[in-house]
């Protein structure tokens, strides 16, 4: 991860294009057949409606990101809910599109993309578009006529699966009219509410019997507590907002790790002088290293290698010295549960405000990028947010931007958290708060992930 982050921190790397979120045609198509009603809300007038490529991610046992369910935002899935069949197959033609502008599998590297469409949409060929070794197609039912007939959905199922797609297969017990495909399936996606312990050793008996290839999915799990329940009943992937979960960990503290950085980070804002700091560098030989393997590998344009640490200090200098400690602190723990996918997700959201807050002066960039990192240190590091953020002698918008909510930094988190919901109301709510169009906020969320992808892998 370091060395791309390093790249970025001598701004050597170069800025992902903007990623569309929708197609506008479709879109167009979609306000025709399904237009709002004049007894709507306001808020949902078409020139108020956000087209806003959402994610949710999915974690591995391995507590590591493995994919994401994409979907439109929630007030466009709100308009057609109880639409037609033909309303349903535009808003998945636009999701296919969204992805495809968004360069999905470029994007998402080896992590799987989710989505849900209806059954009669699998033979659309616009589903050739999307790369197939990420997608995994998740078939829904609908009242209307034209669902396609038992053979003829297998038929388009072996062709999608031999061109390389997934198939995902929603609890049989819940939606009983695709339980002929589960031989075919990649995974089985129950939801966390009403799965109890007989429950789930049915669905793990279906797997074992009926499908087994496939996996569980449990999406909507809304707690750590739920999460742990599903991974003793063995299933495989989680999804839902216990990512970002707190706990009380008020007993806890910070790791040796930790302390040894926040000791440094607390000479370097203390003004120690650049002799100081390498010599407290020196005395953790990991960390030195560390330091001139990435200063080197980031610094690849230097006619020679740095090789001491008064030089690498000097070339850093002291503010991308300090970041990079930063998240020496946020990545020293985050194999702990959840650890790295919360970090990911923390990434997301610096890069995000940082690059809402392109126009700022470079020093406020930081700042918005380091509020956005933190904001979820005490999850990272499973300690109270006090104490992770003690160490780290934050400036006072930073520090009231986390703590306090409040501050000149803080709209921008707020959109940035709201980016991750879902809910293109609350989008729209908090980009108008941050002075920011929604577009823009959409553009900008999909390049944050790529970025925070990339310096991961």
């Amino acid at each position: 991860m370091f060395k791309a982050f390093l790249a970025w921190l001598f701004g050597r790397t170069r800025t992902a294009p903007a990623a569309p979120t929708a197609d506008a045609e479709g879109f167009a198509q979609l306000n025709r057949n399904a237009p709002l009603r004049a007894e709507a809300s306001p808020d949902l007038r078409p020139d108020r409606l956000v087209t806003f490529l959402c994610r949710e991610a999915v974690l591995g046992r391995n507590q590591r990101i493995a994919g994401y369910q994409f979907m439109l935002q929630e007030g466009t899935r709100a308009r057609i809910r109880h639409s037609s069949r033909k309303v349903h197959h535009v808003y998945a033609e636009v999701l296919v599109r969204s992805l495809v502008n968004a360069d999905i599998g470029e994007l998402l590297g080896h992590r799987l993309a989710f989505i849900d469409v209806p059954d009669s949409f699998l033979s659309d060929p616009c589903l050739s578009l999307l790369p197939a070794k990420n997608l995994v197609l998740v078939p829904t039912a609908h009242a209307d006529p034209g669902a396609p007939d038992g053979d003829g959905l297998r038929a388009t199922i072996e062709a999608l699966r031999a061109r390389g797609f997934r198939l995902g297969v929603l609890d049989p017990d819940v939606v009983s009219e695709f339980a002929p495909l589960l031989p075919f399936a990649d995974f089985i996606i129950a939801h966390a509410q009403g799965l109890d312990a007989r429950h789930g050793l049915r669905l793990s008996n279906i797997a074992l019997e009926v499908a087994p290839n496939a996996r569980l999915l449990v999406r909507g799990l809304p707690s750590i507590e739920e999460f742990r329940f599903c991974y003793k009943l063995g299933a495989n992937l989680f999804q839902g907002p216990f990512i970002t979960s707190r706990e009380d960990w008020r007993e806890r503290e910070l790791g040796p790790n930790t302390v040894r950085i926040g000791t440094l980070i607390a000479r370097l804002r203390g003004d120690a002088d650049s002799r100081e700091l390498a010599e407290l560098l020196k005395q953790d030989a990991a960390l030195s290293l560390r330091l001139l393997r990435y200063i080197n590998s980031a610094a690849n344009a230097l006619p020679q290698r740095v090789s001491s640490i008064e030089n690498a200090i000097t070339l850093l200098g002291r503010e991308k010295l300090y970041r990079w400690l930063i998240l020496l602190v946020c990545s020293a723990e985050s194999h702990n549960e959840r650890g790295g996918a919360a970090l990911e997700t923390a990434l997301v959201r610096g890069r995000l405000m940082e690059l809402l807050g392109e126009q700022r002066p470079a020093g406020e960039r930081d700042s918005l990028f380091l509020v956005g990192l933190l904001s979820l240190i005490d999850v990272i590091l499973q300690v109270p947010l006090d104490k992770a953020l003690a160490p780290l002698a934050l400036s006072p918008d930073i520090d009231a931007a986390l703590r306090s909510n409040r501050g000149p930094l803080f709209p921008l988190l707020e959109l940035a958290i709201a980016c991750e919901r879902a809910d293109g109301e609350t989008i729209r709510s908090a980009a108008e708060r941050a002075g920011i169009e929604p577009g823009q906020a959409s553009e900008c969320h999909m390049q944050a992930l790529s970025w925070a992808v990339q310096v991961q892998d």
